[in-house]
């Protein structure tokens, strides 16, 4: 095992040091790639109440209040 300890999240494999590595803390581009489509995917997900985006839900109701 590497000196760091560290295994890539994506794959497991240990990556190479971080000052010969473009892609740290992954082993590669790919993995590193991988691991951001997951996140725009909405495949990864932080614990906790949904907050929102900002933008308001309407009811049923809301509708006419606008007007």
């Amino acid at each position: 095992m590497a000196k760091h300890g560290r295994r890539c999240p994506t794959c497991g494999n240990v990556p190479a040091p971080r000052a010969e590595n473009g892609a740290w803390p992954f082993c590669s581009d790919r993995c590193r790639l991988a691991d951001l489509g997951r996140w725009l995917g909405e495949s990864y997900r932080i614990p906790g109440e949904r907050i929102g985006d900002g933008a308001a839900v309407l009811s049923e109701g809301d509708e006419e209040d606008l007007t």
